[in-house]
């Protein structure tokens, strides 16, 4: 949202009046967080009495609700309605402050906040000056016309797009009023997450609006907006707002990261670091952290596909072919058409092609799989279950008190209010029968496109709801499934997300299309949610549209099954592999394989993310934030921090990538090379970079058929030449037994 013409004019029906001194500062035990300060700040510099006169001001708070994070308030009418940030359970605790954490002085110079290696430090007086420092160096800061509050005539908010197309539904009142917040760019400083984005992961030069879409991988639009990004100036940012939130990345002022919200209030949180994961271990210690995911869930999901014929027939013929050519298989899952047409959703299986639910799930579960099943929060008009809801007050209603309906995706269909505790109860039971039949899992779709013409059950505002609606409904879901299948056995197969979605894993990325270029962007996805505090991601192997060539689903395979979850869907094709050739076949042989020895590596990372919040694929640069060169890389990953991945995105498998410093091992041939440099490598469908960190110590599991099995059993420790010292590596089992080793890698010499 660009509110300026150049650096010297603002567009045309914009007034602006920006903070331009510290005016006074005092100490105040009144901030969200106790002990904190409170900041006058006039839009126009104090001259004498009478400049105080008729003169607006912006009241600015600063607080630290834990250790190493400080919440910037920035308010202009402090008795304006205000629609709330996110329910952040790292701030539930009375604040830093509280414990002595956080530490508040003013002085002739101004004032201060430190919490932890961050300080906050307003300057006395004119100009305004707002700095950050992380371990005392300064790392971002507000400035001269950096806060402000903004009003809009009609016009403006029409003719130049400044509103945008997320807020058309309500129509465009007379005036519209903004707050903004401008934080310095450094010198080649660059700027990554603001969610599951698909264009380049340095997100400087970009607009982005955190409004959650179904806009697919290939457009700017995203499933999972999230308020928060990481600098690798060692710090982080979270703008405290589930609603419209619009940043201007080095693009409108292009010194600067710029960020905006309607209304009187702007909150937002600096995180810091210095380093990246440090960064991301206190956003998720603020937002929420990861929970364990079950071992199976890493394992091969095989999917019907979208519009595919199919019945208990065709899901058996895909069941038996997996296991007749060796091929792993964790989870089945029943894609939308398991109910009947126009019905999305009346939780009833179809009984014209699955007759029998309860007897088919049983089956499958003879088989040692795991059972998913595909929903979604609507009620179109043709289930049974449309009229109970509307009278029930179940559906989310138009501001006449009518039920919002529409044609989209399922004809008439309703919105399932979960403001309302008895319409969540009646969603989660119908969820519990399920359960029953024997379904584990649920892939629980869509969650997007949510009006705002609408009246909330709670009262909520429609601006805070359209992002927050995918909490509540994947909340739902989740809470059902800890509550029957228990702590550590719950997982989602989740399309949309904003800023704490995070704790009800696993997230995929929606609808690509089966090229390799939408496999690059696919990954570029997965990395910028990853820089968001997203521990847990997949995606379609082989592309959701259309159907891909046999080279495409063969490179696919490979990064599918080197992802933290691993699932082939398509739209209207199938993915079993032996659909497309033989080699198809071996290739997802090998890296299933591949997989389940990794299991003791794999879980043992998630595991650790419960605890740290870090992600299990994580680009380059999270890995390497000293290295230049790793910034900018998108088309690799770290998988942990001892393997690197970098996917195969042509059919004749020429590759480049970068390996940073140090001594790298190929993990499939034992070629010893080493990096600092960019490398060229030609590689079968059979293979793909994947090379092991200097001094790695990789837990090497012994069964390549399942990847819930007893880890301890017959573990080799497959340690990496390069390192120094010792290394202590952990391994727990899915049944909770733990040990730990020490390495002596000195003693490696190959």
């Amino acid at each position: 949202m660009k509110f300026t013409d150049g650096f010297w004019q603002l567009r045309p029906g914009v007034t602006a009046l920006y903070a331009q001194e510290a005016f006074d500062i005092e100490e105040t035990d009144a901030t969200a967080d106790g002990p904190g300060l409170r900041i006058t700040a006039p839009t126009a510099v104090i001259t004498g009495r009478g400049a105080t006169l008729n003169r607006p001001v912006l009241t600015v708070t600063l607080s630290a609700p834990r250790e190493g994070v400080i919440r910037v308030r920035v308010a202009h009418h402090e008795g304006a309605p205000w629609h709330g940030g996110f329910d952040l359970p790292g701030a539930r605790d009375g604040g830093a402050a509280a414990d002595g954490a956080a530490e508040v002085g003013v002085d002739d110079a101004g004032g201060t906040v430190r919490s932890g290696a961050l300080t906050a430090r307003v300057a006395a007086g004119a100009p305004w000056s707002l700095s950050f420092e992380v371990d005392g160096r300064r790392v971002t800061g507000s400035g001269h016309k950096s806060a402000a509050y903004l009003r809009l005539s009609a016009d403006a908010a029409v003719d130049h797009g400044i509103v945008g197309n997320a807020r058309a539904e309500t129509g465009v009142p007379d005036e519209r009023v903004f707050v903004h917040e401008q934080l310095d760019l450094g010198v080649g400083e660059t700027i990554y997450g603001l969610g599951e984005r698909f264009g380049p992961l340095v997100k400087n030069g970009q607009s982005v609006d955190i409004w959650n879409a179904d806009g697919g991988t290939s457009s700017e639009q995203a499933y999972k907006n999230v308020p928060f990004y990481v600098s690798s100036a060692g710090y982080g940012v979270l703008v405290n707002d589930p609603g419209h939130v619009s940043f201007e990345v080095g693009s409108e002022a292009v010194e600067r990261v710029q960020f905006a919200v309607p209304g009187e209030v702007l909150e937002y949180f600096v995180i810091a670091g210095p380093t990246p994961g440090e960064v991301l271990t206190r956003y998720t210690a603020l937002s929420g952290r990861p929970p364990v995911v079950p071992a199976w869930s890493y394992g091969p999901w095989l999917s019907t596909s979208f519009t595919t014929d199919y019945d208990e027939a065709t899901v058996t013929s895909f069941i038996e072919g997996m296991a007749a050519r060796d091929l792993p298989l964790s989870v089945f899952h029943f894609d939308c058409f398991w109910m009947r047409e126009f019905n999305w959703c009346d939780f009833e299986w179809d009984p014209r092609v699955f007759p029998d639910p309860e007897g088919m799930l049983a089956r499958l579960h003879d088989r040692g799989l795991r059972v998913s099943a595909w929903i979604n929060p609507y009620i179109g008009q043709r289930s049974p279950l449309f009229a109970e809801a509307a009278a029930a007050g179940y559906l989310v209603r138009r501001r006449d008190g009518s039920v919002w309906q529409w044609d989209l995706w399922q004809a008439g269909m309703g919105l399932v209010d979960f403001t309302n505790p008895a319409a969540t109860a009646w969603y989660q039971g119908h969820l519990r029968r399920l359960l029953g039949q024997g379904v584990d899992c649920f892939k629980t779709d869509f969650g997007e496109r949510i009006p705002t013409d609408v009246v909330w059950h709670d009262g909520a505002d429609p601006a805070r709801m359209h992002n927050l609606y995918t909490q509540l409904y994947n909340r739902a879901v989740h809470d059902v499934l800890v509550e029957q299948r228990g702590a550590g056995e719950a997982v989602l197969f989740a399309r949309s997300a904003t800023a704490g979605g995070q704790t009800m894993p696993v997230h995929w990325g929606g609808d690509n299309t089966s090229t390799f270029v939408s496999m690059a962007e696919s990954l570029r996805g997965g990395l910028s949610l990853a820089m968001s505090g997203f521990a847990h991601w997949s995606h379609d192997i082989g592309g959701f549209e259309g159907t891909p060539d046999p080279a495409v689903f063969k490179r696919w395979t490979a990064f599918g099954l080197l992802s933290s979850h691993s699932r082939f869907h398509g739209s209207d094709s199938y993915r079993v592999p032996w659909a497309f050739d033989e080699e198809a076949v071996e290739v997802t042989r090998r890296f299933s394989q591949l997989k389940m020895q990794l299991m003791p590596y794999l879980y043992q990372l998630g595991l650790d993310a419960a605890e740290s919040g870090l992600p299990l694929m994580r680009p380059l640069w999270m890995e390497f934030p000293d290295d230049p060169a790793a910034r900018y890389v998108d088309r690799q990953y770290m998988l942990g921090p001892s393997l690197l991945v970098a996917p195969v995105f042509t059919a004749d498998g020429e590759v480049e990538f970068y390996l940073p410093d140090g001594r790298w091992t190929s993990l499939l041939t034992g070629e010893t090379v080493d990096g600092g440099r960019w490398r060229r490598e030609r590689h079968g469908f059979d293979s793909l970079p994947l090379y092991v960190r200097a001094g790695a110590v990789l837990p090497w599991g012994a069964r390549v058929d399942r990847p819930d099995y007893d880890y301890l059993e017959g573990l080799r420790l497959r340690v990496f030449p390069g390192g120094e010292g010792q290394a202590t590596v952990v391994v727990t089992s899915p049944d909770g037994r733990r040990e730990e080793f020490v390495v002596d890698l000195s003693e490696v010499t190959g």
